[in-house]
């Protein structure tokens, strides 16, 4: 039997055990740095694969190599985040949420258990490749400053030096079976931002008597939405959004004080910074003209997410290889944002989208929603795929 007919076998028989990991997983979900009991999940499958480890006095962090022969050859790493969101889940089902407030929205227990299944199979057929995978499971993706920068300044892709890394992550609007890349620049930068807007209080009735920071707020609102329609160039992706507004008053109370966050997304360094600028003035020189002050912080959050072209070629073509080229598709440039961009900075690195819907079964709620959830079988290609992309990259 071939290698790739071998990894195949291996991915049918561990795919109920995929399954029941992944449903643990889910079950058990942990907010960003405090991943103890995923941790200790997941360092207790690696001791039952007799496969040794690596864990981290800052954070939740573990590290696995698997060697094959000549293991100083080349090392590939494969990465899967860990951490869930703050939402509280509407499904109804056998391995719901039981940690109340808290869900695996955005299948970082899919990303888990899937390297844990490869993990397995790779440590079984270690003796028919030349090199090392590094196995990376990181915490705290989904808070800044990420799981990944505090990896990477824990030596993650040193000693020795990972020359490629592979990370994975479902899309919703991508039917199981199918995988998608898009290579180059794939996914945007994040920001925070915050704003306070000071006025002055008071009656409703008396508008006069007051500095109303609610319409203060309102008008910077508006007008920061023109550093996408009239400063950003029309060549670099850029998204300005708001989604929360504190102005807490009554019906006929204006408070003090309006609070305001949001986030910018692009793809550019140099405009990147130009926008932090452009919100500080939009901000400060409305407020001042109306009688008002803003204050505004600016959290500096994850690079834009390079694909590698010449790894995401092979990439495409080892998923071809494996799963078929009607089954490989090319995906547009997103907006949202990972901290896998961190290890795209260091090294050649592939991230790549697996398909987890199915319309016939009503599975096709989006990430960050609280009826979020997969069709399993896209677990066996997780699985499976990202064995062969190790086994493949090794050469």
């Amino acid at each position: 039997m071939n290698i790739l007919d071998s990894i195949k076998q291996y991915a049918t028989q561990n795919h109920d055990e995929v399954i029941a990991m992944r449903r643990h997983l889910h079950a058990h979900p942990e907010l960003s740095k405090k991943e103890k009991e995923t941790a200790g999940f997941i360092i207790s499958k690696l001791k039952e694969y007799n496969i040794s480890y690596t864990t981290f006095a800052k954070h939740y962090g573990i590290v696995a190599d698997i060697k094959g022969n000549n293991p100083d050859k080349k090392v590939v790493a494969l990465r899967a985040d860990m951490d869930a969101l703050p939402i509280k889940e509407r499904n109804n089902v056998a391995y719901k949420s039981e940690n109340e407030g808290i869900m695996h929205a955005c299948g970082h227990d899919v990303h888990t258990s899937s390297l844990l299944g490869t993990a397995k199979i790779l440590n079984a057929i270690k003796n028919q490749f030349e090199g090392t995978v590094r196995l990376i499971f990181q915490p705290s993706e989904e808070m800044y400053p990420g799981g990944a920068s505090m990896l990477i300044a824990d030596s993650v892709l040193k000693n020795p030096d990972v020359d490629v890394i592979f990370g994975q992550h479902v899309l919703s609007t991508l039917d199981a079976g199918k995988v998608g890349v898009k290579s180059g620049k794939s996914m945007a930068s994040t920001d925070e931002i915050f704003i306070t807007v000071k006025g002055k209080g008071g009656h409703g009735a008396t508008p006069d008597l007051n500095i109303d920071p609610v319409v203060i707020a309102s008008n910077i609102i508006v007008a920061l939405q023109q550093i996408v329609s009239r400063k950003a160039p029309p060549e670099i992706p850029t998204v300005l959004s708001f989604g929360r507004f504190i102005a807490d008053g009554k019906t006929n109370i204006i408070p003090d004080e309006v609070y305001i966050e949001g986030t910018l997304r692009t793809f550019n360094e140099g405009w990147r910074s130009k926008a932090h600028d452009l919100v500080r003035q939009i901000c400060t020189s409305t407020a001042q003209a109306m009688g008002a002050e803003a204050l505004v912080k600016i959290v500096t959050g994850y690079p834009f997410l390079v694909n590698d072209d010449l790894l995401s070629k092979r990439f495409k073509d080892y998923a071809v290889q494996y799963l078929g080229k009607e089954n490989v598709l090319d995906i547009d440039l997103r907006m949202t944002a990972e901290d896998f961009a961190f290890y795209s900075q260091k090294v050649p690195a592939c991230f790549y989208r697996l398909g987890i819907r199915n319309l016939e079964k009503g599975i096709n709620s989006n990430i960050h929603t609280a009826t979020f959830d997969i069709d399993e079988k896209a677990l066996e290609i997780s699985t499976g795929l990202m064995c062969w992309l190790a086994v493949k990259e090794l050469g």
